[in-house]
């Protein structure tokens, strides 16, 4: 059994260790409502860009608008944009993601390469011995959008060189602070049969995108600019909801921690009185027994 000193120096350590974690909570908490705040200014933007370009999608000549949008009929390489996090104690935030892409692409007919975003998911890649060709980490923790668009750019290179034939982005959806889903999305060549839940949140649903657009000062010099734009935006806008899931997830595995430090105390500090108890009681002992020795 430990003596009361241990047992003492064991509770000192373990609030120790609940003073950090409760200190790493609050900055969690505030970290994941600013990126929570960048989330919902950009869907705005995202949303209506979407609008656009399930109009263009639409469009009878639509595999002949721009390489962006033509589908290949022979898939011979495949490229996935993973976005996991910078830094551990977030709970199972970056293995589940990294868990989810596996299974995703696991049985995949064709290669697969990958894009990391994030130190934690390179890790993992190579550890799985994963083809990665390019890694970027230690983002600003507050991104803007010339920050990561060499990622979006990169995937449109590998695409438009054939490099690639279909680009996925894997990442993490911010649901609320209590939830978060790992998620999958066709990033190249661009599909816009997906569910319109947020188009219908910030707008009008695709059905009412049916009115013709004029284009100026032509359809081609338009394309060429939005769609490879939108295409950085969707890597973006993944981005953002990654840092607002990891903040979250970083907070709630921070509280759980701090709860279970304290409870470890209380637990500890039970332990420490029944020692010393029992060290005062063996004293009482020996001085009665001494006593009666004399007598």
């Amino acid at each position: 059994m430990a003596t009361p000193r241990e047992v003492q120096l064991r509770i000192r350590s373990v609030k120790n260790i609940a003073q950090v974690t409760r200190a790493l909570q609050a900055v969690s908490a505030s970290k994941a409502r600013k990126a929570q705040q960048a989330v919902m200014l950009t869907r705005p933007y995202a949303t209506k860009a979407w609008q656009v370009l399930n109009h263009i999608a639409a469009q009878p000549v639509r595999d002949t608008s721009h390489p962006l949008l033509t589908i290949r009929p022979d898939i011979r390489r495949v490229l996935v944009v993973l976005i996991t996090g910078d830094r551990g104690l977030a709970g199972a935030y970056n293995a589940n993601i990294v868990r989810f892409a596996m299974r995703q692409f696991a049985d995949y007919p064709v290669p697969v390469k990958f894009i990391s975003v994030g130190k934690k998911g390179r890790d993992y890649l190579l550890r799985l011995r994963q083809d990665v060709i390019a890694e970027f980490s230690n983002l600003p923790p507050d991104p803007s959008y010339g920050d990561v668009s060499a990622i979006g750019n990169l995937a449109v290179d590998e695409f438009l060189t054939e490099k690639s034939d279909e680009v996925y982005l894997v990442y993490t959806d911010f649901i609320s602070m209590l939830k978060q889903v790992p998620a999958i999305k066709k990033l190249l060549p661009l599909e816009f049969d997906e569910d319109a839940s947020r188009v219908v949140e910030f707008g009008r649903a695709k059905e009412a995108m049916a009115a013709s657009y004029i284009y100026e000062p032509n359809e081609a010099e338009i394309l060429d600019e939005i769609v490879p734009r939108f295409t950085a935006l969707q890597v973006y806008h993944a981005i953002l909801e990654s840092l607002a899931s990891e903040h979250a997830a970083r907070m709630v595995a921070m509280k759980n921690a701090t709860d279970s430090a304290t409870d470890l105390a209380a637990g500890l500090t039970l332990e420490y009185n029944k020692a010393r108890q029992q060290a005062i009681t063996n004293e009482m002992i020996d001085i009665v027994g001494g006593s009666e020795a004399i007598s």
